[in-house]
């Protein structure tokens, strides 16, 4: 492998021309303890720099429910097929209330509620506007949901929310039982009833090629977000996919850096899951803080477990050199 290649393509993404998939496949195949490496997650960190004007963004997730889902994704604690949580619950909504106002007041930059996929979508909806009703009109309001018609996109709208995380997973209706374009129809909704949209590469194991990886890519830049970046799949014991093991943090800042570096100039945000001080160094300027409810943790409450706090989060971006904001996230806004 020629450096001055993948000097090249660095600089070429760093212009603000968009790289090809020939390049974003040669990046992800630098191997991860070579000087090629390093120079890719410097143009990450540099370009994630530029474009968030030197600061880093905290959104607070609050899982709403927990329970057996149908949709039996191999990856997600909640699967049917997991047995992790067999039985339904449904925090108050007083108590999500509570959370989301706790979120606002220690600073996130966006709050999301998060449900299984197959939660009562009319139920959501009721939830999240009053939700919106006791947080400030500048707070960022953000819908973690299943997938969802253009109908219901605008009632997500109506109902004061700004934007979504959706993706299309790595092994989408292979390991899932979500048909692929139910995925993809879904981005389509939210654009069209005026939600920004954020998404991710995710989640990433060992078994996934490097052909995956530049597919998702691909399909996470031509759906426009105001984020992307890269998730690791945190292994369940005894499920499925526990056989292959799970990655490095240091292996998925590469991972990341290449994501960005693909994302181009109009994508302003580049994430990382779970938050890590090698992803944050490597150009991850958003991460989350989570409690409730949590498809990556067996504990029904993540805040005693794998979910962190915006403080920790905090720390975190202090430990790689960033600059925290202040307000409402920019990301969504820039979009909204």
């Amino acid at each position: 492998m020629a450096k001055s290649k993948v000097f090249d393509i660095v600089e070429k993404a760093l212009s603000g021309i968009l790289i090809d998939k020939e390049e974003i496949d040669l990046l992800f195949r630098v191997p991860l303890k070579t000087e090629e490496a390093m120079v890719i997650q410097y143009g990450s960190r540099k370009m994630s720099e530029h474009l968030s004007r030197g600061k880093a963004e905290i959104h607070g997730q609050v899982g709403i429910n927990i329970g057996p889902c149908p949709k039996n994704c191999q990856f997600c604690s909640f699967a049917s097929s997991n047995k992790v949580f067999p039985t339904n619950s449904v925090l108050s909504l007083e108590d999500i209330i509570a959370r989301c106002q706790d979120f606002e007041d220690v600073g996130a930059n966006a709050i999301y509620l998060m449900s299984t996929a197959n939660f009562s979508f009319a139920r959501y909806v009721e939830i999240a506007q009053e939700v919106r009703k006791n947080l400030k009109p500048e707070t960022v309001l953000v819908a973690n949901v299943g997938d969802f018609t253009y109908e219901q996109a605008l009632a997500l709208k109506q109902a004061g929310v700004n934007g979504v995380y959706h993706a299309l997973r790595l092994g989408e209706g292979t390991v899932t039982g979500i048909d692929p374009s139910l995925r993809l129809n879904t981005f389509k909704a939210a654009k069209e009833a005026g939600l920004a949209l954020g998404t991710c590469v995710e989640p990433v194991g060992p078994e996934h090629s490097v052909e995956e990886l530049v597919e998702k890519t691909l399909i996470a830049r031509e759906s426009n977000p105001v984020f992307s970046g890269a998730m690791r799949r945190i292994t369940l014991p005894g499920t499925p996919l526990s056989k292959y093991g799970m990655m490095s943090e240091a292996k998925m800042a590469h991972i990341l850096a290449v994501v960005r570096l693909a994302m181009g100039p109009d994508i302003l945000g580049n994430c990382t899951h779970e938050p890590n001080v090698y992803g944050a160094a490597a150009g991850a300027n958003l991460i989350w803080a989570e409690v409730g409810s949590n498809p990556r943790d067996i504990a029904g409450e993540t805040q005693k477990n794998r979910g962190f706090s915006v403080e920790k989060c905090r720390e975190i971006f202090w430990e790689a050199d960033w600059e925290v904001l202040s307000g409402p996230s920019q990301f969504f806004l820039s979009a909204i």
